[in-house]
């Protein structure tokens, strides 16, 4: 990799950077296709397109007491997977039951105020596969819905010749209520729409790859989704006491998921900066999938840049708004400070980006495409819908009845200034 100086960045580059493209325009007239068909055939169309896009003649589409049985099969091998498995989906559970929120109800002079909390009834998670195999995605995807307390958490994942048992074992092991074997777009719609096996979820969630994202942008409305995604992205803020072996690990770890992923280092320090680059190219090298890596960090959304000052970085890592930020810096604790913009955070050299991936607990399904300057990623409360709870006595709504009765009238509402009225006749 080439190290690049922040401030002589074309706009050509910036906007490479910081306007990163999913690739869901491209694909949208088809994903539209997939959907209206899953919509009106249901499992008809569910079958051919996983014999059509995944090569697989599905039979059951059902495949709950198949996640059942891995599970089962790999505990009585003691097979030391379904132990990370389970260590994992009890650090995760733990911090996401931690996000609970809690009723409440207090007085305010005669108003009895609240808010209560109440699950969703039934979510859709989507698990991914195809070149990869993403247990992990599947604890961070139902252990939260099951921990907010939602009634009924279906999985699709990809068909397969034979789906990676791992897979099946996590998504049991997380607590889904029903497995089935139906990938991409059309997986998005059926569990947005349902169909003859699919039972429809209130909410989709879950990450994918771009025919993913644009299913879920056109079910969005007549089902809620967690957010659009898009390749996974990482940003190192760094500085001079930064190992460059370890920023260079991070980068080329989140290279590794997709040929366009972004990964980015930004520091003040030349010396670093040029370290790093090196040391990014000798890591990449002979890797299992060193094709997908090098196409992440040839693509034009990555690179290791030079800044001029530390807080020249920290307003390219508040511009940049990244999926994963990790700061690997001196004072970590105040560069935090004066970020944002994030989904979630990495803080010193002894947090890889890998352990939010997997077993420290925080949830891995985040926004990316700077999505993280408007929303933050899959929690609780992604599962959850609040309600205000009021009850007023008489001297409150007499102390307020002025200030309703003159609103109402200046919106032209006399029935509602009437109902106020009519409780002191």
């Amino acid at each position: 990799m080439d190290v690049r100086t922040v401030a002589d960045l074309s706009p050509a580059e910036r906007r490479a950077l910081f306007e990163r493209d999913a690739g869901v325009d491209a694909v949208r007239d088809d994903v539209r296709e997939i959907v209206d068909r899953v919509r009106t055939e249901g499992d008809v169309a569910l079958r051919e397109f996983s014999e059509e896009f995944d090569g697989v003649t599905v039979g059951n589409i059902d495949i709950t007491d198949d996640a059942e049985r891995a599970h089962a099969e790999l505990d009585d091998a003691d097979d030391p997977v379904l132990d990370a498995v389970h260590d994992a989906a009890a650090n995760i559970r733990e911090f996401h039951e931690r996000q609970r929120p809690e009723d409440w109800r207090d007085d305010f002079g005669g108003r009895e105020l609240g808010r209560r909390f109440r699950p969703l009834d039934r979510a859709g998670v989507y698990v991914p596969g195809g070149a990869a195999a993403y247990p992990s995605s599947a604890l961070m995807g139902v252990i939260p819905a099951t921990v907010a307390g939602v009634d009924h958490v279906s999985v699709a994942t990809p068909p397969a010749e034979e789906i990676n048992p791992v897979t099946l074992a996590a998504i049991h092991e997380a607590g889904a209520d029903a497995v089935y074997q139906v990938g991409g777009a059309q997986a998005i719609a059926a569990l947005a729409y349902g169909t003859e096996t699919v039972t429809n979820a209130q909410k989709v969630v879950g990450p994918g790859n771009k025919w993913v994202t644009a299913a879920k942008a056109i079910v969005q409305g007549d089902v809620e989704i967690d957010f659009l995604a898009g390749p996974s992205e990482v940003l190192v803020l760094a500085d001079g006491t930064a190992d460059p072996d370890l920023v260079a690990a991070d980068l080329v770890a989140q290279a590794e998921h997709d040929p366009n992923a972004s990964v980015v280092a930004v520091t003040p320090d030349a010396d670093l900066a040029a370290a790093v680059a090196e040391s990014v190219d000798e890591q990449a090298a002979g890797r299992d999938r060193d094709e997908t890596i090098r196409a992440a960090l040839d693509n034009e959304a990555s690179g290791v840049l030079h800044s001029r000052s530390m807080p020249e970085a920290v307003l390219f890592a508040e511009e940049y708004a990244a999926e994963h930020l990790s700061i690997v810096a001196d004072d970590d604790e105040a560069l935090l400070a004066r970020i944002s913009n994030a989904g979630s955070v990495f803080l010193g050299p002894y947090s890889p980006v890998a352990a939010g991936d997997y077993a420290a607990g925080t949830n891995h399904v985040l926004p990316t495409n700077g999505g993280a300057k408007r929303y933050g990623g899959l929690s609780v409360d992604t599962f959850l819908r609040s309600s205000t709870v009021q009850r007023l006595d008489r001297d409150a709504l007499a102390d307020l009845s002025d200030t309703i009765t003159t609103l109402a009238g200046a919106e032209g509402l006399e029935a509602h200034a009437e109902s106020v009225r009519k409780r002191f006749e």
